[in-house]
């Protein structure tokens, strides 16, 4: 059965510069547009809420909080947000002074003063500079889990690999209402640290409602509820969230708006078979008054749901062809048999050979669940 992917959102290019790109006669090169609209609303905020504490702040408040060094360094920082803001409304801001190209879009969510490319920097700079954007990846990294639990009836297999130092790929396993184990896998559109922080207050969400809710989908629902008219949750999240019940070997689902995992039936008559765990609802974020169900599906020994991201069947070859759904779900059936983490070795072999070489434009995320028994 043929299958479309989630289309891929809006992918951030593009960083920072310190001159005006017309001082410099050179054709106008700018950020991705969607990039530079958050960057010029997030310093907008800052610098009105800098003013604001400023104008209302008590001179003892203002003393303890600017330390021994006094009011300058605060004038000064509001100096550098004013001339990024005006650099953004000359699209001058995201430009390398050297190469007049935009800078990786990594480093300017990072640091929206950053006006040079990595390749230009310093040997030194350069050590540094990459020393921080992997802090920031190994702390994103503590945030998903360590290994796999230990549940009974289930084998437990994942993987993660951001395709940008930080991404907005998540997976997660948590205890659920009814003594059942609990898993997600979630894909933020987008790239880069914004992304990783909404995985990361969905992280969070999901960690403090699960016991709230034994339904899967009131779950999803409250988690659309919180986020469809928050001025901060600037994009959506496909989430897919089950339930295992080890005493019925049902796995009780929502899957909001993501690729749909498949199935691969191991016994009986419907041995070798594979199916999809469909939508049930719209991706978080995205659609005004959502509404989401649950499915449950029976599962026997020898059974495994194989969940990912689009990074796996969007992985594209030299060619620019896709790897694609279908052909993702015989790799997956025709390895069922190996272990679970051996099974996603196995897809990350092929899907690596199919690739040829080519850069990996997504994230990629795969968890595996097999019946034990």
């Amino acid at each position: 059965m043929a299958r479309e992917s989630k289309a891929s959102a809006s992918r951030s290019a593009g960083s920072t510069m310190c001159l005006s790109t017309r001082s410099l006669g050179f054709q106008a090169v700018t950020m991705e547009e969607g990039l530079l609209n958050r960057i010029r609303s997030s310093l907008a905020t800052k610098r009105d809420a800098l003013r604001q504490w400023a104008q209302t702040a008590s001179p003892q408040g203002m003393r303890d909080a600017l330390g021994p060094t006094g009011r300058a360094p605060f004038d000064r920082h509001l100096a550098v947000i004013e001339d990024a803001l005006e650099q953004a409304e000359d699209n001058a801001l995201g430009i390398c002074t050297v190469c007049h190209e935009p800078v990786e879009s990594q480093l300017i969510q990072m640091d929206y003063t950053r006006c040079v490319c990595l390749e230009h920097l310093s040997e030194r700079e350069r050590h540094s500079l990459e020393a921080e954007l992997e802090l920031a990846g190994a702390v994103q990294r503590s945030l998903l889990p360590q290994r796999p639990p230990e549940f009974p009836h289930l084998e437990i297999a994942a993987f993660s690999r951001p395709a940008q130092i930080v991404g907005g790929d998540y997976f997660d396993f948590f205890p659920f209402a009814g003594g059942r184990q609990g898993v997600a896998i979630s894909d933020v559109a987008g790239h880069g640290l914004s992304s990783s922080l909404i995985m990361a207050s969905l992280q969070t969400m999901l960690r403090t409602l699960t016991q709230e809710h034994a339904s899967p989908a009131e779950l999803v629902g409250r988690i659309n509820r919180l986020c469809i008219h928050n001025i901060h949750f600037t994009t959506f999240v496909s989430v897919f969230l089950g339930a295992f019940d080890p005493s019925s070997r049902q796995l009780t689902y929502c899957n909001a708006g993501h690729n749909p995992p498949v199935v691969v039936r191991r016994q009986g008559t419907d041995r070798g078979e594979t199916g999809w765990l469909e939508p049930t609802g719209a991706a978080v974020g995205l659609a005004e008054e959502s509404t989401y169900s649950d499915q449950t599906v029976s599962l026997a020994a020898g059974d495994l749901v194989f969940l990912y991201t689009d990074g796996a069947t969007e992985t594209m070859n030299t060619d620019g062809a896709l790897f694609g759904a279908d052909r993702f779900a015989s790799l997956v059936c025709a390895n069922a048999s190996l272990p679970a983490q051996d099974l996603i070795q196995a897809v990350r072999r092929d899907l690596e050979v199919f690739a040829e070489g080519a850069a990996p434009a997504d994230d990629l995320t795969m968890v595996v669940l097999r019946v034990t028994r």
